[in-house]
């Protein structure tokens, strides 16, 4: 294959991995964050039902990062990847046709379930590609899907809403929307190649595995990073539009939040290569609680705006850098420890929303739940400020991040 050749292909193998990020995050995820006060005005739907909903998507994700642990075989992860891409059109599809809450209990489980086939199958079959093929393995490009997704998710209720849509008819259209999105997810990722003979040892790299003080530091870290992300991500729209002052913003203000999630994922892969990979998490997380808190201190538009900006600008950085490192501890099969991060970070995912739901209808306000998710991320940061003083593996990877080996 020659290097014109190979660019082109790692170009459609990275558009592959954002098409699926759009759908299975994008379309089967976020797409309920803003439909959720159209579904909340139009439905029976109250703030508490909403967090159980949303933890049950987690819920869903959650297993997928058990199975993304567990399988080994690439194989056998491409073609639940490709799965879980049908996944996301027929559950999407399913919300339309019921307000059972059990149903759409189940069917947001499932749609959880098909978003690890983009966040974690798809990563690891795109890294194993990457590596294979000597290429550069980050992966920041295929994460910009997820802030692509969330301004797709936001804009298409919005010109809906303009239509006087319902929320049935919206969730129609969003399964619309992931069929087509489907076709070039499917595609673009070409299936797995048995290496030959003698390249595949060649071209691998030596595993670096982390110390156990890592490891119980890294995952009480992304714990933490996982309750302040989904708190925002669920109830974003939700908090703008209750405040009288900023009746109408919602959507776009989630479009702002993925629109500075897009391009900053690549720009935190080289504020990687320059401080290192838990330098450049420690920085995004200290970003992300000052996004976090915002808004519960003032409900003045420009300081809501900014607050999005900088949530958007830092949460998806910190899951793809933690993915990438996953990747450079393990070059031949990162989607096991892949899947063990995922699993601390949607742990919290699985309980923040539905605690958030409750303080919120108890309360009348999200500011209780906004406060708790700053200081779960500020003590994430913590954590990895004294990771970083005191374990080697930490200090390798902050090594490799500045010197890769890729191209």
């Amino acid at each position: 294959m020659t290097e014109a050749t190979l660019g082109a292909q790692r170009f459609k193998v990275l558009l592959a991995g954002v098409f699926s990020q759009i759908l299975c995050v994008g379309v089967a995820r976020f797409a309920y964050t803003p439909l959720l006060p159209v579904m909340q005005q139009q439905t029976w739907m109250g703030d508490a039902d909403g967090g159980w909903l949303a933890a049950l998507n987690y819920a869903g994700y959650m297993l997928g990062a058990v199975l993304a642990a567990s399988i080994r075989s690439v194989y056998i992860k491409d073609t639940l990847f490709r799965c879980g891409l049908l996944l996301a059109v027929l559950t999407t599809a399913g919300m339309a046709l019921t307000e059972h809450f059990w149903v759409w209990a189940g069917l947001r489980f499932l749609a959880g379930l098909s978003s690890s086939a983009s966040m974690l199958l798809a990563s690891g079959l795109i890294l194993h590609w990457l590596i294979q093929h000597r290429q550069r393995g980050e992966l920041g490009i295929h994460f910009a899907g997820v802030g692509i997704g969330m301004i797709v998710a936001a804009v298409a209720v919005e010109m809906m809403l303009q239509l006087s849509f319902s929320w049935q008819t919206q969730w129609w259209g969003f399964s619309l929307l992931g069929a087509a999105l489907l076709v070039p997810a499917w595609r673009w990722l070409p299936r797995p190649e048995k290496p030959l003979e003698g390249v595949h040892a060649a071209n691998s790299q030596p595993a670096m595995p982390p110390t156990r003080t890592f490891m119980r530091w890294m995952l009480a870290a992304y714990f933490c990073a996982g309750y302040g992300y989904v708190i925002s991500a669920t109830f974003l729209v939700a908090i703008v539009e209750r405040e009288p002052l900023l009746a109408g913003m919602g959507n776009w203000t989630f479009a702002l939040a993925g629109l500075a999630a897009a391009p900053a994922v690549m720009l935190w892969d080289l504020v990687a290569r320059r401080v290192g990979y838990l330098g450049a998490l420690i920085i995004a997380m200290a970003i992300q609680v000052v996004g976090i808190v915002l808004p519960a201190i003032t409900a003045n538009a420009a300081i809501v705006l900014l607050s999005a900006v900088l949530y958007g600008s830092t949460f998806l950085g910190c899951v793809s850098l933690v993915l990438t490192m996953a990747g450079r501890l393990y070059p031949s099969s990162p989607a096991r420890l892949m899947g063990q991060m995922t699993l601390a970070y949607g742990a919290a995912q699985i309980f923040a929303p539905a605690l958030t739901g409750m303080l919120a209808e108890a309360s009348g306000h999200y500011g209780v739940g906004l406060w708790l998710a700053g200081g779960f991320v500020t003590l994430g940061a913590v954590l990895l400020a004294c990771l970083r003083q005191v374990d080697q593996t930490a200090q390798r990877l902050d090594a490799a991040a500045k010197a890769s080996v890729y191209v």
